[in-house]
Parts: structure tokens; sequence; C-alpha cells
């Protein structure tokens, strides 16, 4: 085959999965080297969601790569970029892929909603098999950051948890900043989350507190810590 056209074309019986990048030859090249590996796939791929669906309003898509590159999805703006897609998708996984391993881009990742984390250092074969679970319901992060995560886990099991364990270590951190009467959007910049996650947070401590509002988690917290 001459191009990535005819390939489509003999192969285009499932619901594609959809390559979203700016950079037209790096979303050519990712979409061609997933057909090397595996014919069968459908894969489109267009520079952004409004190109999809000039492309094909009513596409049924199976699964969505959104591609980062060098760019951090702890940076707000990627990150809202990666939630709204989320959203946009719905029970469609969206699967985020960055040139970054480390672990808090992963579960920045996964907070925002994405059903998988694929670094660019992983070879075709791993790709597809994270593009295979997503489609089947899975969630797919790389070995090397589930390590990594241990380690942290286990220095932190070890060590003094955040009010007596009440608290996941982040929400500890959002405990510390409302404490300090910080502004939702300040939490969220300084703690490198999407503002919606900050809201998460919250109303996850509000409920382990039994508060109504953050008046009353800031007096349940000065109780606990006194």
């Amino acid at each position: 085959m001459d191009n990535l056209e005819e390939v489509q074309e003999i192969y285009a019986t499932e619901s594609p999965i959809v390559i979203i990048d700016k950079r037209a030859l790096e979303r050519e090249c990712l979409a061609r080297s997933l057909l090397e590996h595996n014919p069968k796939f459908n894969i489109k791929a267009v520079g952004s969601l409004e190109e999809l669906r000039d492309t094909d309003t009513e596409v049924d898509v199976s699964a969505v790569l959104v591609i980062l590159g060098s760019r951090k999805i702890t940076d707000q703006s990627v990150s809202a970029e990666v939630s709204h897609l989320v959203t946009e998708f719905g029970d469609i996984p969206v699967i985020v892929v960055a040139d970054s391993d480390d672990p808090n881009q992963i579960l920045t990742a996964l907070e925002c909603g994405a059903r998988g984390y694929i670094p660019t250092s992983v070879k075709v074969k791993v790709a597809a098999e994270a593009i295979g679970l997503a489609r089947a319901g899975g969630i797919f992060v790389p070995a090397n950051a589930v390590l990594a995560l241990r380690d942290v886990i286990h220095a932190t099991a070890n060590g003094a948890r955040p009010l007596n364990g009440m608290f996941t270590t982040r929400e500890a951190a959002v405990v510390d900043a409302l404490r300090k009467g910080k502004a939702n959007k300040i939490i969220a910049y300084e703690l490198n989350l999407c503002e919606s996650t900050v809201k998460v947070h919250i109303r996850n401590i509000m409920k382990k507190l039994r508060a109504t509002n953050r008046t009353e988690v800031a007096y349940k917290l000065r109780d606990l810590m006194a």
C-alpha cells in the first residue's frame, strides 16, 4: 500500500481510534506505526476535536489518543484541555500520550479522567496493548510508574500519615491550603491540579469531616490538629 488512506479503506469496519495532535507529521507517523503493528485497527488522525467534528459529525469512536508531546498535563491549560476531551467523549476512553513518565504527570492525567497514560518511551506494541486495555474498560499506566508509586506509598505508610490517615496525601495538601484560607484557583495552581479536581477533593474532605461549608471545615480541622 502506498498511503495510509488505502490501508484504512480495507480495515475500516470497526469504530475508529482517534488520534488528536496538532502536529500533522507526528500524528500520521503514530497512525502508520499502529497500523503496521495491527492492520485491523481503524485509525482517524486529526488536529483537533473541531476537525474531527468537521470531517464526521456522527463518527462512532472507540478510543481517543490525545498527544501532548513535551507539554505537561500538570500545566493548568493542558489539564483543562484533557478534562474537556474526557467530558466531551463521555464513556469513550481518552488516553494521554506524552514524553514524560513522571508519576505526578500520570496521576494528574488519571485525576482528569484519562483512562490511560502512554509515555513515548514505550514501544508501539505496548501502546497498542494499552489502547486495547482501555477499550476493554481497563486503565493503563507504565510499570515503572507503578513501582515509583509503590515506593511513595511505602514511605507514607512507614511515616506519619496525614491526620491519622483520615485523608489521602493529595487531600492533606488541599487541607493545608484550606487552613490557610486559599481560594480554589490558588490551590489548583500551587498543587498543579485542575480546579475541578480541587473541588472534588474539597467535597471529599467535607464529607469525611461531615462539614457543610469551608468555614466548618476550617473549624473542625482546628480541633483535629489541636
